[in-house]
């Protein structure tokens, strides 16, 4: 007993000149105020909300109980659930890593000799209690949950990319129903100019020319029909796998004006970027190579351990059949690395260059991050300021069409002309339609630009 309590004593001492190995990790990164380069006064950085919802950028009802459904069915989105799990369940483990090892061993005999029957037994528990090197279960304990951070990191990123995927969808599903609706009366408009052609053929006012002219694009406009029909059946199929649900129609409203998200003309504030999960899981990672390199400093720290046996035991008393004399002993060790051929020093080195690859990455993750804030700010911006131009185009070239159909009807234009303007006239028409479906895709990526929010 008392070279255990020398051996304890020991142990104090050490502890006490190590306390640098129970340092907790601090994040010492900050967003730098300009990482978006935002200079235009409509989005200098003001005061935003900290936390965001999806429902802020995706407003429309029918888009966001498909969202909700994809966040309970999706298969992806439960297997990174299930890897949370298997996290927490590692960490669990991490911190009962210390408790001791307890395991109850008894045992017994009855022997036979010469009519002489002797019977012994020995009822011992056993109790192994490794402490380890100095601090190395605590920082043990610390990267585990740094892991366990990462992994729920993880998760949010897989469902900021499932929301994300399902808005887009929806977004060219609308851009479908619109492209066909076009097409639609754009054969109707079409297929009288067509009629009137053959009228005049018929006269003997045109030449067959102008008939075969105007009904090879009257079937272009046909195909095109039949291939927007087919490509909407694809895109509610993918929307049924992202849904986990049997293929079928997916119901979605008509698609209205252009909106850009009020989060947008507010301001942004760059802390908004460490919402976003690839930024937290670098520093998480940081976090975690910082717990290595704690570890590994550890090693260089002795170890110490305790075992020991209690219980009762009647095997001194020969043939004695009632409990005999307790069994109890305690042995401790102190065990001090001196030599282990240059990996402990090794094993030291490589983290802090872990630590330190991941401080720069960390550095690049920001930067992007910044960037496609930018970026998807450019994008809403040009998509909305397009939105005016397209519409009046729209509007001018149809009144082009009209007249130049009239002159035609009156004999003072030639068939060409109301061809060329019938295919302008389409042409912007089916311009308008992406540059909403671009303007839709714009938000989207300002939403996974701020993080992607998941609630």
């Amino acid at each position: 007993m008392k070279r255990l309590s020398l051996l304890v004593i020991a142990f104090v001492a050490l502890l006490l000149t190590s306390c640098g190995l129970y340092d907790k990790y601090e994040s010492n990164n900050r967003i730098p105020a300009n990482v978006m380069g935002l200079n235009t006064p409509d989005t200098l950085a003001g005061n935003v909300p900290a936390m965001l919802s999806w429902r802020q950028f995706f407003t429309d009802p029918l888009l966001q109980r498909l969202i909700d459904t994809a966040l309970v069915r999706n298969t992806d989105l439960n297997s990174a659930r299930i890897a949370v799990e298997q996290g927490q369940a590692s960490l669990r483990m991490a911190k009962k890593a210390i408790l001791p090892s307890i395991a109850l061993a008894p045992s017994g005999t009855i022997a036979n000799f010469n009519s002489y029957t002797s019977k012994t037994y020995n009822v011992p528990l056993q109790i192994n209690w490794d402490f380890g090197q100095l601090g190395s279960y605590t920082n043990k304990k610390r990267a585990a949950n740094a892991v366990l951070l990462q992994t729920q990191a993880r998760e949010e990123a897989v469902r900021a990319d499932l929301i994300s995927t399902v808005a887009q969808e929806y977004s060219l599903l609308q851009l479908l129903d619109r492209q066909l609706e076009i097409l639609i009366l754009t054969d109707s408009l079409w297929g009288a100019s067509l009629e009137a052609q053959k009228a005049l053929w018929e006269n003997g006012r045109v030449y067959s020319t102008a008939v075969n002219q105007l009904e090879s694009s009257c079937l272009d406009v046909k195909t095109q029909i039949v291939d927007a029909k087919r490509n909407i059946r694809s895109v509610e199929n993918d929307i049924c796998r992202l849904l986990a649900i049997t293929p079928q129609r997916i119901e979605r409203s008509s698609w209205g004006s252009y909106v850009i998200p009020q989060i947008a003309t507010e301001g942004i504030s760059a802390q908004m970027l460490t919402l976003r999960p690839d930024v937290r899981l670098a520093d998480y990672a940081m976090e975690e190579a910082f717990y290595n390199m704690q570890t590994a400093r550890s090693a260089f720290y002795p170890g110490l351990s305790l075992s020991g046996i209690a219980g009762w035991t009647n095997s001194a008393g020969g043939d004695v059949i009632n409990p005999g004399k307790i069994l109890l002993s305690i042995m401790g060790s102190l065990t001090q690395p001196i030599f282990a051929r240059g990996q402990l020093k090794g094993n030291l080195e490589i983290a802090k260059l872990k630590q330190e690859d991941l401080r720069n990455r960390y550095a690049q993750t920001v930067i992007d991050a910044g960037n496609q804030v930018n970026e998807a700010l450019a994008d809403c911006q040009a998509a909305r300021e397009k939105h005016g131009y397209y519409h009046r185009q729209v509007t001018v070239l149809h009144n082009a069409y009209n007249g130049t159909h009239e002159l035609m009807d009156n004999g003072k234009a030639s068939y060409l002309e109301v061809l060329r303007a019938q295919e302008t006239l389409l042409s912007a028409q089916l311009n308008e339609a992406l540059n909403m479906y671009d303007a839709a895709i714009s938000v989207i990526s300002l939403y996974i630009a701020l993080g992607g929010a998941t609630h």
